[in-house]
């Protein structure tokens, strides 16, 4: 069973909101066996909204459509809806009761505008939307379904889970679909590719295998469909221990998570402790690792220390060194870990100081020199890099270096 999913609002289109109601749908929709065939965002404009509806009547088994059912006169969905399948309206006497509890609730006058908002096409069904104004509708045309839901993530969280996914799993026989993922790092997706080569050629037709890149690391997914989700089940982990067992060294966890709590997992189990010293990177890889529940069971602190003074009083970098070769060397940076250490107690250490840019780089430490350094109780290890001249792609790359650097460290010692 195929799925299309269709975003409207000229606020995606210009990048004022994230379309983050898609990626949610869509994970929803795979976990119960239905696969999404494409993802549209549309302008409030209605002969687009139109073609769009047009389009994906052909491709999918179900429509999904979010956004555009606010009261202002933007908000153009419901019209096109009744446009589209060639109906009148009514007013639907459940979701104008729902309409007129939320005003007294929260004690607000209901006003006309509000009372239109119970106002649907007379052809579809009503699914009273218990955390908002806007009813969702649910269209049938040409063994077609199209749901209508407001584009508010909480309203159409709470109308998917409790009654649009029932709905399609009560009506419809899906097929499983399972997934297993191995994420990796120190190695690019093309050499990735190259070592796991005769796997992925023997894998069967059910199942794919992608790869997901992101800096420094790689994520590979295997996902199969079947009537037997058992049998799928067990497939999948013996195509997965195959690679893992090609690549090990490679490695990082088999399971869907990101890096920083890959290493907070394996550090926990240790019962090992970190403490992080920024300068570039602002905190970023603090907030990576503190983003975590139960992240401060490994996690102590750290400072964010710019300033020469800062790194002096906080983190006992001599001045010296500071005097001598800069905030931006192999000397400070580990000074600087070495120092987290000591003053916050910990049993590893992570220190970047670098250039993030667009300015500030010199001659002979360009935009994007970034030193990192990685410390345990017993050792050291600093390495340089050179990015880009892009600020967050410099903070983002040397958090995701970082990360790589204290896992390698991690496997040498633990």
């Amino acid at each position: 069973m195929l799925a299309e999913i269709i975003t409207i609002g000229d606020e995606i289109l210009i990048g004022q909101i994230v379309d983050t109601n898609s990626a949610w749908m869509a994970k929803q929709l795979n976990l119960i066996g239905v696969s999404v065939k494409q993802i549209t965002s549309v302008s409030d404009d209605e002969q687009h909204i139109l073609e769009a509806l047009e389009l994906a009547e052909k491709r999918a088994d179900i429509v999904l459509i979010t956004g555009g059912l606010g009261p202002t006169k933007d908000d153009i969905t419901k019209k096109t809806l009744a446009k589209y399948f060639n109906m009148g309206f009514r007013n639907d006497p459940g979701a104008l009761e729902m309409v007129r509890q939320i005003f007294e609730k929260y004690k607000r006058p209901l006003l006309d505008i509000n009372i239109q908002q119970a106002d649907v096409p007379d052809g579809c069904e009503v699914i009273v939307n218990k955390n908002g104004t806007a009813p969702c509708m649910w269209f049938e045309q040409n063994d077609t379904i199209f749901v209508s839901m407001p584009g508010v993530p909480y309203e159409m969280m709470y109308l998917m889970d409790d009654e649009i996914l029932p709905r399609i799993t009560s009506r419809f026989k899906l097929p499983f679909i399972v997934h297993k993922t191995i994420l990796t790092a120190n190695i690019g997706e093309s050499f990735l590719a190259k070592e796991i080569e005769e796997i992925e050629d023997s894998l069967p037709a059910h199942i794919k295998l992608a790869y997901l890149p992101k800096l420094g690391q790689v994520r590979l997914r295997l996902s199969a469909k079947g009537d037997n989700e058992t049998a799928l089940l067990k497939e999948v982990e013996l195509y997965a221990k195959e690679i893992i067992s090609k690549v090990n060294k490679f490695v990082v966890t088999d399971e869907d998570i990101p890096l920083e709590k890959a290493i907070l997992n394996l550090m926990k189990s240790k019962g090992l402790t970190l403490s992080t010293a920024e300068s570039c990177t602002g905190g970023y890889i603090a907030h990576l690792i503190t983003q975590h529940p139960g992240s401060s069971s490994v996690y102590w602190g750290g400072a964010v220390a710019y300033a020469y003074e800062l790194k002096e009083s906080i983190l006992g970098v001599k001045e010296n060194t500071l005097n001598t070769f800069g905030a931006v060397s192999e000397q400070t940076v580990t000074e600087m870990a070495e120092g987290a250490i000591k003053h916050f107690k910990t049993d590893y250490a992570i220190a970047v100081s670098g250039i993030a840019g667009p300015d500030g780089g010199t001659e002979d430490k360009p935009v994007g020199t970034v030193w990192i350094a990685i410390s345990s109780k017993h050792k050291t290890v600093a390495k340089l890099f050179n990015f880009s001249n892009k600020r967050i792609q410099n903070i983002e790359r040397s958090a995701a270096s970082a990360l790589a650097m204290l896992l390698n460290l991690l496997k040498e010692t633990v």
